[in-house]
């Protein structure tokens, strides 16, 4: 794998921000930071949060090396001082938020951060880029699942994107429903199911289909997945089932118009015996296309471009915004940005979503002092939606590795179920269920 730092996955800014504030007496102050997006991309209905599990691995090596601190030197980013001060850098702090696979509107406080400003600030960037990737994925899939009513679909994205974003792509996939993926490095890391089994190449270099065929059938066995659309279909399945027999797995389609394809050939498997013979189909899918399908006699679907970047939204236009901070007196105060179109809400959050005949109908998000919060008392209908992934630096492995994609992916299931059934529609619209704020006690200073 390649050796990289995440203490390098920053801005320059967070660097001389911690320098500064080293410098001026500041970087100790007591802070709370707050993950949110003020929208959803547009005319989505709701979000899917993805990423924590891939922050929690990336914190646990959240340390710059001798060659970082080298760097940060030779460029003149930071001062003497605060090298020293990185020299001994771990995260102490406390996160806390939504589960991976929870859905989220605009203002949900999807991840709090508390510690020192010095060691908080580090983390903008790495928070974001993971978060605001990670959830975009995972949102689309989510669309795509439901989409593809039940049918399978499989993550094939990874040579439509960045090589890195690609692995964190395949399991965001999952969590959102996904049920495998065509990248090994993904299977590898994380545990999951691998798919694939041959390009139009593969035909291309034999001399005849027929022989590509019996090639990956004796390579790889009767089960596997034939391609047929390299040159004539109707030709291609007659070839197929004559090598692999009425046992043989599956074929794929890979152009053309889908559903009407898919018939044809379903009928001519039936014909020639291979009635269990499964169809798969790629091509440039997206939640669209998976719903035009429906009622095409279709048994998975391979997904690709539109999957790894958001099908149209690539971020969730996340933001880390100081909401409350340790005064000069030393007592905590909320704090708020009030610029035009960007203010935030100020004080550390509670998060809540209330039911109704099983049904969610609302969120809720109290903010408040800790004092105010820990007095606060909840309906009996609000569920408490945040969970604590990391108590003063010592991180909550449950969070991480394969099983927590799993259970994430279970998690969403049950969310998804418990929406509004507009959450599932492809039209245009606003958040499926609104979200209200309240703020307790005074007002935030500057």
């Amino acid at each position: 794998m390649v050796d990289y730092s995440p203490a390098m996955m920053t801005d320059m800014y967070e660097y001389t921000m911690l320098d500064a504030t080293l410098q001026d007496g500041t970087a100790n102050r007591r802070c709370v930071f707050e993950v949110f997006t003020r929208h959803l991309p547009e005319g989505r209905r709701y979000g899917v949060v993805a990423g924590t599990g891939r922050l929690l691995e990336a914190l646990s090596e959240f340390q710059p090396s001798q060659a970082d601190l080298q760097f940060l030197a030779d460029r003149h980013i930071v001062s003497p001082e605060t090298i020293k001060w990185l020299e001994h850098y771990s995260f102490s702090g406390s996160i806390r938020g939504y589960r991976e696979g929870e859905a989220f509107f605009p203002n949900s406080p999807i991840l709090q951060v508390e510690g020192t400003f010095a060691e908080c600030t580090l983390l903008e960037t790495l928070i974001l880029s993971i978060f605001n990737y990670d959830s975009a994925v995972a949102s689309a899939a989510s669309r795509m699942t439901s989409a593809a009513k039940g049918r399978p679909c499989m993550d094939m994205g990874g040579r439509r994107t960045n090589e890195w974003s690609a692995v964190a792509a395949s399991r965001a996939a999952i969590i959102g429903g996904f049920k495998g993926t065509a990248n090994l490095l993904a299977a590898q890391l994380y545990d999951l199911p691998a798919i694939g089994t041959a390009a139009h190449c593969f035909t291309l270099v034999h001399d005849s289909e027929r022989d590509a065929f019996e090639s990956q059938i004796h390579a790889l066995g009767k089960n596997t997945t034939l391609l047929v659309d390299t040159y004539n279909i109707e030709e291609a399945v007659k070839t197929a089932v004559a090598v692999g027999g009425p046992e043989l797995g599956g074929v794929r389609i890979d152009s053309g118009d889908l559903a009407a394809l898919a018939q044809r050939v379903r009928n001519q498997l039936d014909a020639l015996g291979a009635t269990g013979t499964k169809i798969t189909v790629t091509n440039d899918l997206d939640e669209y296309a998976l719903a035009s399908l429906q009622t095409a006699p279709v048994d998975s679907y391979g997904v690709g471009t539109q999957l790894v970047t958001g099908s149209g939204a690539p971020t969730c236009a996340m933001v880390y915004k100081l909401t409350e901070r340790e005064g000069a007196s030393g007592v905590m105060e909320p704090v708020a940005k009030k610029s035009t179109n960007k203010a935030t809400v100020p004080g550390r959050k509670l998060a809540y979503r209330s039911f109704q005949y099983n049904l969610a109908e609302c969120e809720h998000v109290v903010a408040g002092s800790e004092t105010e919060l820990e007095a606060f008392g909840a309906p009996e209908n609000w569920h408490d939606l945040l969970v604590d992934f990391v108590d003063h630096g010592q991180i909550d492995t449950q969070y991480t590795g394969h099983q927590a994609i799993m259970d994430a992916q279970a998690h969403h299931a049950d969310v998804l179920a418990e929406l509004p059934i507009t959450a599932q529609s492809l039209m245009r619209g606003d958040p499926v269920i609104p979200t209200e704020t309240t703020v307790l006690g005074p007002e935030a200073t500057i």
